[in-house]
C-alpha cells in the first residue's frame, strides 16, 4: 500500500492535525461564539442577539404597541427561520421572558395569554399565546430606519439585521440581564429608569467626564429597583463599592405588615417578595420551618395571594414582637436572599469587560452620540437630495412654457431637458435669494432633477404649488444649516441628547418600587419567652410513648396505655420547659414542652421526636434545671458528676456524655442534691462515700463508684448525710436509715450487704 503523502490526488483533502490542537482551536471557537452570541448582553443596547432580533422580527411583523396581536409560535417561527438558527422553544422562553412584569423591569413584549407568574408556573404553549411590542420596545428600536446603526447579513445571507439597537435610554442597567459563558458569566440588576436617565443626563452636561466622580453618579442611582419590590438592606458604602467595581451584592428582604386582629391577636402579611424568589416555593420552605420547628413561634403559613403578592404568617405565640419572627424567617427562608452583582458586558460588541457604573452609562452614552450623529448625517443627505429636486421643480416652474416645448416636441425630452441652459437671457431666473445654480454645472440640470419633474403630475402645475415649494425650499434650506451646526458642534449633541433622555424619562419613569434601609438585626429571645407558659403533664409509657395532658393532674390518677403498656415517667410541667431524656447508651437528648403531642390520645414514640436507637432504653426523664448538675453511671459501675447546661442538645441526634462500650449501658441519672453518694450493686452490697470523691466532667467514661466481683451497679442515690439515707420498700413505704457508718468507705470498695428491709430489685425507688 503506498503512502498516502505519495497521493497526487492529496491536495485538497483535510490534512490531519495533533489531537490537542483541533480540540482546543475548536474549543476555543466555540467559547467566542458563547460570549459574544449568546451569553453577554451588549452594553449599548443591553441585549443578547436572541432578545435583539425577537424584537427586530416584531418590528418586521409591524407589531407596533397600538398595534395588533401575533401568535407566539409565528414570531418565534420568523425569528428562527430569518435570524437566529436555534430551537424555537429556547426562542419562546426568551420572549416570554421579555413579557413577564415580576422578571422585567419594564417589559419590552405585551404578552397577552399565559406567560407564567410569581409562582414558577411556565408559560403556556407558544401556539396558544399572542404578542406585540411595548412602547419601550418601540423607543429601542427607533432609529432603524434612518441609518442609525450597522446592519449585517443574517446566518444565510439572504436578510439583514442590525448589529445593534439605538436604544433611547440604558436598557442594560433599567432591565438587567444575566447568563453564563464559558469561563465567565454576568449578573446585573434591574434600574430605574428615572434615575439612569437623571444620571446619564449629569455625565452628558459634563465637559470632561473623566472628571465625574463615581460618587456623583451614585447619588443618582441609588441601588436597583426590582419589578417585585422588597427592601434593599445593604450599607451605602456597599452599594458604591459595588458599583465601582462592578462586583458586588444586595441583601434583598420581604415588605411586610402587621395587621391587628384585635384582643391582643396579630399576623403578618408579607405583600412584596425579593426578586427572582418564586412564590410558591418560598412558601414550601416556610412551612418546611414549621415541620421542622426551626421557627418554634411560627403557626401558620398561608397564601391569600390575587393579582397581589398576600402571604400571611400566623404565630404561635402573641407575647413575641414580629421583628422577632421575621428575623428569624430571615436567617431560614428566602424571606432574605442576595443578589450578586457582576457587570460583565461586551463593552463595544466584541470585548468582555467587568465594568463600573460610570463606564456603562459612559458607553451608552457614546452610542447614543453615535446613533445621533447618524441619525443627523442621514437626514442631511435627504435633505440634499429633496433640495435638488426642489431646485429643478422651481427652475421648472420660472421657466414652465419653454420646459412644456421640450416635452411636447423633442423626441428625447430627458436630455434635451438636461441640454438646455437655463442661465440664458431668455429664461426667467430665479432670486438670488431663493435659489443657487442648478449642481450638475452652470444653468444645467442634473439627471435627479430631469426624472423629478419628467414624474410630476400636470395637477401640480399651479401657482399655489410654486408657492409651497419656494416654502419648503426655505424650510429645508434653514433646517440643513441646523444639522450643519450640530454636527460640528460637540456642545449641541449632548444637549440634545440630554433633552431625548429626559423626554424618555417624562414617558417611561415612573416611582421607585425597592426601597432602602439598615438592617435592624433582632436578637434572638429564649424559647421559653416565645411559648404561652401554660401547666401540663408529662406522661411517658414503659414502651417510649409521650404527651402532654393539659393541667397539672393527680399524678395517682389511672391513664389509660395501649394494650401491652403501662406508666414509666409522670410529673408536672409547664409548656416553657425543656426536657432531658437520658439514654441506655449515654447520650442525652432535649426536648421541648410545648412540642410534645397533646394528652387526648396515647401520644407518639418518643423515638419520632429524637434519634434514641431502637437498641437504647430511657434511663431518665425530667425537667431541665440550668445550673443544677447529675450523677451519671454505667452498669459497669463507672460514673461522674456532669453539669445540666453541659448535657443540653441542639439536634436530634442528642449528645454523648458518658462513654460506654460493648455490653455496658447507662443506668443511672439523678440529681445531685447532696454531699454522699450511696451506690447499690447487683450483687446487694451498698457502699456509701462522699460525693467530693467523685470528679466533675463534660465527657468520658468517669471513675470507679464501687468494685464488683460478679455483676455491676444496680442503682445510686445523692443524699444528705445528716437526713439519712431513704427508699421504698415492697409495700410503698418509705424508710430512712440515719446510721451508716457500716457501709461507709472509701470510693471504689465493695461496700457491705444492703440494710434489712430493702427492695429486691436493688433500686432506691
Amino acid at each position: 500500500m503506498s503512502d498516502v503523502s505519495d497521493d497526487p490526488n492529496i491536495e485538497g483533502r483535510n490534512l490531519a492535525e495533533p489531537l490537542r490542537r483541533a480540540i482546543g482551536d475548536r474549543y476555543l471557537t466555540y467559547a467566542l461564539s458563547t460570549i459574544m452570541h449568546r451569553a453577554l448582553p451588549d452594553v449599548r443596547d443591553g441585549l443578547k442577539p436572541v432578545h435583539r432580533r425577537i424584537l427586530y422580527a416584531m418590528r418586521e411583523l409591524r407589531l407596533s404597541s397600538s398595534g395588533g396581536f401575533r401568535k407566539s409560535a409565528k414570531i418565534s417561527g420568523d425569528v428562527m427561520g430569518n435570524y437566529h438558527p436555534h430551537g424555537d422553544g429556547a426562542i419562546y422562553d426568551a420572549m416570554a421572558r421579555l413579557a413577564q412584569e415580576f422578571n422585567v423591569r419594564y417589559p419590552l413584549v405585551d404578552g397577552q395569554g399565559n406567560f407564567g407568574n410569581i409562582d414558577g408556573d411556565n408559560p403556556a404553549a407558544s401556539r396558544y399565546t399572542e404578542a406585540r411590542m411595548t412602547a419601550a420596545a418601540e423607543a429601542l428600536l427607533e432609529g432603524l430606519d434612518e441609518n442609525a446603526v450597522d446592519f449585517r447579513p443574517n446566518y444565510d445571507g439572504t436578510l439583514d439585521e442590525p448589529v445593534v439597537l439605538p436604544a433611547a435610554f440604558p436598557n442594560l442597567l433599567a432591565n438587567g440581564s444575566s447568563g453564563i459563558a464559558v469561563g465567565m458569566a454576568t449578573n446585573i440588576p434591574p434600574h430605574n429608569i428615572g434615575e439612569l436617565c437623571d444620571a446619564c443626563v449629569h455625565l452628558a452636561k459634563a465637559k470632561n467626564s473623566e472628571l465625574v466622580r463615581d460618587d456623583t453618579l451614585i447619588e443618582y442611582v441609588r441601588g436597583p429597583d426590582f419589578p417585585t419590590g422588597g427592601t434593599i438592606i445593604e450599607p451605602p458604602e456597599a452599594i458604591a463599592e459595588a458599583y465601582k467595581t462592578g462586583r458586588g451584592g444586595f441583601r434583598v428582604r420581604a415588605k411586610w405588615d402587621v395587621e391587628d386582629l384585635g384582643r391582643g391577636q396579630w399576623q403578618i402579611v408579607v405583600t412584596e417578595i425579593p426578586y427572582q424568589v418564586q412564590k410558591s416555593r418560598l412558601i414550601e420552605k416556610i412551612a418546611e420551618t414549621i415541620q421542622t420547628k426551626k421557627v418554634p413561634i411560627l403557626g401558620d403559613v398561608r397564601d391569600e395571594s390575587a393579582d397581589d403578592i398576600r402571604i400571611v404568617l400566623e404565630p404561635r405565640s402573641r407575647n413575641v414582637e414580629p421583628e422577632v419572627l421575621m428575623n428569624m424567617l430571615y436567617r431560614n427562608s428566602d424571606l432574605e436572599s442576595r443578589f450578586s452583582l457582576n457587570m460583565n458586558v461586551l463593552i463595544d460588541g466584541v470585548t468582555p469587560k467587568v465594568s463600573s457604573l460610570k463606564e456603562v452609562l459612559r458607553a451608552f452614552l457614546d452610542h447614543r452620540r453615535e446613533v445621533l450623529q447618524r441619525r443627523s448625517q442621514h437626514r442631511l443627505d435627504k435633505i440634499d437630495h429633496r433640495l435638488e429636486v426642489l431646485e429643478g421643480f422651481i427652475t421648472a416652474f420660472l421657466n414652465l412654457d419653454r420646459v412644456i416645448d421640450i416635452i411636447r416636441y423633442d423626441d428625447d425630452p430627458k436630455a434635451a431637458l438636461m441640454r438646455e441652459d437655463w442661465s440664458k437671457d431668455h429664461v426667467r431666473a430665479v432670486s438670488e435669494k431663493d435659489y443657487k445654480s442648478p449642481p450638475s454645472g452652470e444653468g444645467e440640470l442634473s439627471e435627479v432633477q430631469v426624472d423629478a419633474i419628467l414624474n410630476m403630475r400636470l395637477r401640480s402645475l399651479r401657482r399655489l404649488e410654486e408657492l409651497a415649494l419656494r416654502s419648503e425650499f426655505d424650510e429645508l434650506t434653514k433646517e440643513r444649516a441646523d444639522l450643519e451646526d450640530l454636527l460640528e458642534n460637540d456642545g449641541r449633541q449632548w444637549k440634545v441628547i440630554a433633552d431625548q433622555l429626559r423626554d424618555v424619562k417624562k414617558e417611561f419613569g415612573d416611582r421607585r418600587r425597592t426601597d432602602f434601609t439598615e438592617a435592624v438585626e433582632v436578637e434572638d429571645v429564649p424559647l421559653e419567652a416565645m411559648i404561652d407558659r401554660e401547666p401540663v403533664t408529662v406522661v411517658c409509657s414503659q414502651m417510649g410513648w409521650i404527651r402532654a395532658m393539659t393541667g397539672h393532674i393527680d399524678l395517682t390518677r389511672e391513664l389509660k396505655f395501649k394494650d401491652g403498656d403501662g406508666p414509666r415517667h409522670i410529673f408536672h410541667a409547664e409548656t416553657t420547659d425543656r426536657l432531658l431524656v437520658f439514654g441506655s447508651n449515654g447520650r442525652f437528648y432535649t426536648l421541648s414542652s410545648s412540642n410534645l403531642p397533646g394528652g387526648r390520645g396515647m401520644g407518639e414514640p418518643l423515638r419520632l421526636m429524637v434519634d434514641l436507637p431502637n437498641e437504647a432504653d430511657i434511663v431518665a426523664l425530667f425537667i431541665h434545671k440550668p445550673g443544677e448538675k447529675l450523677l451519671v453511671a454505667s452498669s459497669a459501675g463507672d460514673g461522674f458528676i456532669v453539669a445540666e447546661d453541659e448535657v443540653v442538645a441542639q439536634t436530634r441526634a442528642g449528645k454523648q456524655v458518658l462513654n460506654v462500650k460493648g455490653e455496658t449501658r447507662a443506668v443511672v441519672c439523678t440529681a445531685v442534691d447532696g454531699d454522699h453518694v450511696a451506690a447499690v450493686g447487683q450483687n446487694r452490697k451498698m457502699l456509701v462515700f462522699p460525693i467530693a470523691d467523685l470528679p466533675e466532667m463534660g465527657r468520658g467514661k468517669g471513675v470507679r463508684l464501687q468494685k464488683y466481683k460478679d455483676g455491676g451497679l444496680s442503682d445510686a442515690r445523692i443524699f444528705v448525710a445528716g437526713e439519712g439515707l431513704t427508699w421504698l420498700d415492697p409495700a410503698g413505704r418509705t424508710r430512712t436509715v440515719t446510721e451508716l457508718d457500716e457501709w461507709k468507705g472509701t470510693r471504689a470498695a465493695a461496700g457491705r450487704m444492703a440494710p434489712r428491709g430493702f427492695p429486691q430489685d436493688n433500686k432506691f425507688t
